[in-house]
């Protein structure tokens, strides 16, 4: 049984470390995916993933690896929809999981953001990432990692 494995879309991600210490409590492998130099840690169970420049690049490494009982962690929204349809578990940097349900409007959302942007309004960026949202973020993590496991322990040949 191969145990639950992390991808961090890590460009913009603000919770790093806290990815880290949850994978270090459960020893469980990361992958830290950008397309710049992003600094690690020096682990062996902590692999930093530099892909090349260009739209997409870092996202379409996640998705072909990402599959059933692991973890994304995104705000990409199309990243996410792949690997939730890939089997994996998608949540955002302030603990908001994406799921199944939700994925939809999400996109339909960022449709009409972009919509909205190319003719020219004013949208507003996402609010100011604070403690409660790094807290939100752990539990939801911890909670991810507890699924995935129980994932793959119920499911064949993984």
């Amino acid at each position: 049984m191969t145990p639950p494995r992390i991808f961090i879309d890590a460009d913009a991600c603000p919770v790093k470390d806290e990815v880290y210490r949850v994978a270090a409590r459960y020893g469980l492998r990361v992958f830290v995916v950008s397309n710049a130099f992003v600094n690690t840690p020096r682990e062996p169970w902590i692999e930093r993933v530099m892909v090349d420049a260009g739209p997409d690049v870092a996202d379409d490494w996640i998705a072909e690896r990402a599959g059933p009982g692991d973890i994304v962690i995104t705000s990409d929204i199309p990243l996410a929809d792949r690997c939730l349809k890939a089997g994996a578990q998608a949540l955002k940097s302030n603990g908001q999981p994406f799921t199944p349900d939700s994925i939809g409007s999400a996109l339909a959302g960022r449709m009409v953001g972009e919509h909205l942007r190319s003719i020219g309004a004013v949208t507003g960026g996402p609010p100011p990432f604070g403690p409660k949202d790094r807290s939100a973020f752990l539990q939801a993590l911890d909670r991810a990692v507890i699924m995935a496991k129980r994932a793959i322990a119920a499911a064949p040949g993984r």
